[in-house]
């Protein structure tokens, strides 16, 4: 017996070999198909040798797994060698093979058979072949294969969660990813159409409308596993949808079972499964389903259904009536996971972030899109309803998070939670942007009342830009990279804020000052903590309210907020814009083409010069008030702390008086303006020289409006 596996291993490592350096075997097609055939059916299936593999015992079955195994690969193999790009002689040497293997030997029969085998190498090899081919047989014939097909029927009707389910729903999966990547739109349609009935009957099984009329898998050890696999069959069909088109309704399960997925997330035993389907809930809503390995133009160039408009309205009141009903209660979220563990190297422990952006977007986007749908007019009875969906959100925050409970400005916690993801963090800016225009609207009242009823909600527009820009070290080359990058909706964000910011120039500017006043009187140790590699500057404010006295200190674990972590680097842009060889000094200033008013440089800008000489006369007045003044020199200290770890401190205690918030006003408005003008004057220059990649005429046009409002803005409007 061994020495029979030894031979069909050494024919199946030979023609491994030899496919992999792009060469034929020097078999025959039908010899190699028929060594594969037997190693993928094994040996306990071959006459005579059954007694043989018994009385071999364990060395035996390792052997037949490890021959099987190989031999399932093979067969992967050989079906992608038959794609363009290949020698013609070994193309056609596979597909005999594949014949042999697929019509004479019906080899598909034995490879869906391994799906409930209990090796589960063996099963995720068979599943992965089985795709493989599936698509080639799809590409050539345009036909689905029907063992394949009736056997994901037969399990999607009436199998448990096990290993034969699991089978049959990463096969599906994993050929409708492959058909999106490659925009087969007929096939794709196809494919979809035929599981049609049994994805909508494995649905009600395991998301019923009503949890008494499905049958309860939980219990199951494997439900998990099953679940997290049809929840990934459920994004691939979504992505689907704008292929398929209309006249399916598998595609559009995820918004027909959006109640049941929202249920999953509050009662599922296992958190990995509440984390799965509220990651799934959030990519339907934000319309990115597949973004992971869907090609973008695909989904960008694909035409919405005719149902889209009202799935995905039902999907956001489903949202917006189980937050109402206090479904983010019952929401759990766990301590986030670090390397297996989930405590920090002091000991402290940080909420997982994922499950709070997740909710914060689901939340948010739901509430834009209730705005959005028809029916839904513009009166004051609507405007306490969309901002108590944020208070709602912002219990949540709060509940889950001990650093969120300290942010004593609302409208902080956009840049404080979405810090990291970028992507997000936009799309949570337009999101709260939209629900803000939209209260403006239906509220009756005038800006001043607006802005601070907004800012109460954690949802002031220009407070959020402010958080954004500090964020970034108000570093213009970083906006510039959002506005080239197509992975963030910067721009449609930054458009709508700009025109916003024209119509509000006075609400912006007591903006700045809000957000001054923020950072002035927020105890950063207690506020939102980020951990990194090595040793981080902390600032740590304390004292009375009236008189703040601070100190930067160096810890091995900083507890510091995005804006300032990243203010630290200030100066450090993520790309060398001007160090091109075509740059020039010419090529800063605007054409006489250019539409809107023709903005200069800060020498040349009245206003801004004006603010900026008087920030440094005041600079210079307070320098000489004490030693232990704004600008006295650090000195170095060694503090210990209460768990006895003497820790090396820069300490410069600083005095800083109420009356100094106006000052600091005023510079976060100077450096808003000039980060703003930077990028402006970038912007230009690519234009000129047509390295831009769209037409940002319109974009420069608003951009060139608010620096005419800057302009004419009074330099006493911080020294009431």
């Amino acid at each position: 017996m061994a020495g029979l596996h030894g031979e069909r291993f050494d024919r199946l490592t030979h023609a491994y070999r030899c496919f992999l350096a792009g060469s034929c075997p020097s078999q025959s097609a039908a010899e190699v198909a028929g060594v594969v055939f037997s190693g993928v059916r094994g040996p306990a299936e071959l006459p005579g040798h059954d007694s043989a593999c018994a009385r071999a015992g364990a060395r035996c079955r390792e052997g037949s797994a490890e021959l099987t195994c190989v031999s399932v690969t093979l067969v992967g193999i050989v079906t992608s060698l038959t794609s363009e790009g290949q020698p013609a002689e070994l193309v056609r040497y596979c597909r005999d093979t594949l014949a042999v293997l697929f019509q004479d030997l019906d080899l598909m029969t034995q490879l869906v058979h391994h799906f409930q085998t209990e090796d589960q190498i063996i099963s995720h090899l068979a599943a992965k072949s089985v795709s493989t081919y599936v698509v080639h047989h799809l590409l050539e014939s345009a036909t689905v294969s029907p063992v394949w097909q009736q056997k994901c029927v037969q399990a999607f009707h009436s199998s448990s969660p096990g290993q034969e389910l699991d089978g049959c729903l990463w096969s599906l999966t994993d050929v409708l990813k492959r058909l999106l990547q490659a925009a087969h739109q007929e096939i794709l349609g196809k494919i979809v159409a035929a599981f049609e009935p049994s994805l909508r009957a494995l649905c009600s099984k395991f998301l019923p409308e009503e949890k008494q009329r499905g049958m309860d898998f939980t219990s199951c050890d494997r439900w998990g596993t099953t679940f997290c696999l049809l929840l990934d069959l459920l994004e691939a069909l979504a992505a689907s949808s704008v292929i398929c088109g209309a006249g399916l309704k598998s595609p559009r399960l995820v918004h027909i079972h959006s109640s049941a997925l929202l249920t999953t997330i509050s009662c599922s035993p296992e958190y990995f499964v509440k984390k799965r389907a509220l990651l799934l809930l959030k990519r339907a809503v934000l319309q990115k389903a597949g973004e992971d390995w869907a090609s973008g133009e695909v989904l960008s160039a694909g035409r919405r259904h005719e149902h889209f408009s009202t799935d995905m309205n039902k999907l956001a009141q489903t949202v917006l009536t189980a937050v109402a009903a206090d479904w983010l209660q019952s929401v759990q979220v766990e301590s986030a996971s670090f390397f297996g563990g989930n405590k920090h190297s002091d000991g402290g422990q940080k909420p997982d972030c994922v499950m709070l952006r997740a909710v914060s977007l689901l939340i948010l986007k739901s509430t834009e899109l209730h705005i959005q749908a028809p029916g839904i007019t513009a009166g004051v009875d609507s405007a306490p309803d969309v901002y108590g969906y944020l208070q709602s959100l912002w219990g949540f925050l709060r509940q889950c998070s001990v650093h969120l409970m300290e942010v004593k400005h609302l409208c902080s916690w956009v840049s404080l939670l979405f810090g990291e993801q970028d992507d997000d963090m936009m799309e949570a800016a337009k999101a709260s942007l939209f629900i803000f225009l939209h209260h403006r609207l239906c509220s009756g009242l005038d800006d001043i009342a607006e802005s601070e009823a907004a800012c109460v909600s954690g949802c002031n527009p220009h407070c959020h830009f402010l958080f954004l820009l500090q964020s970034v070290s108000f570093d213009h080359s970083i906006l510039l990279d959002f506005l080239i990058s197509s992975e963030t909706c910067f721009l449609e964000y930054f458009v709508r804020y700009l025109k916003y910011l024209k119509a509000d120039w006075q609400g912006f500017t007591a903006a700045c000052e809000r957000v001054t006043k923020s950072r002035c009187h927020v105890s950063l140790q207690e506020s939102f903590t980020f951990s990194c590699a090595g040793d981080m500057p902390a600032l740590t404010y304390t004292g009375e309210p009236d008189q703040v006295e601070f100190s930067s200190c160096v810890q091995p674990s900083g507890f510091i907020p995005p804006a300032d972590r990243i203010s630290l680097v200030a100066g450090l842009p993520l790309v060398e814009y001007d160090s091109s060889d075509e740059s020039d000094a010419g090529s800063m200033e605007i054409s006489e083409d250019e539409p809107g008013p023709s903005v200069c440089e800060k020498s040349k800008c009245p206003a801004f010069y004006v603010k900026q000489k008087t920030f440094e006369a005041r600079q210079k007045q307070h320098e000489s008030s004490d030693s232990a003044g704004l600008l006295s020199e650090p000195t170095s200290t060694v503090k210990r702390r209460p768990d006895g770890l003497s820790l090396p401190m820069l300490q410069s205690k600083q005095r800083l008086c109420t009356h100094m918030a106006p000052l600091s006003g005023q510079v976060t408005l100077a450096r808003a303006l000039t980060c703003l003008s930077e990028l402006r004057q970038v912007v230009t220059r690519l234009q000129t020289k047509k390295l831009f990649p769209y037409n940002p005429s319109s974009l420069l046009k608003l951009m060139a409006h608010v620096e005419n409002c800057s302009q004419q803005s009074p330099v006493s409007l911080f020294n009431k």
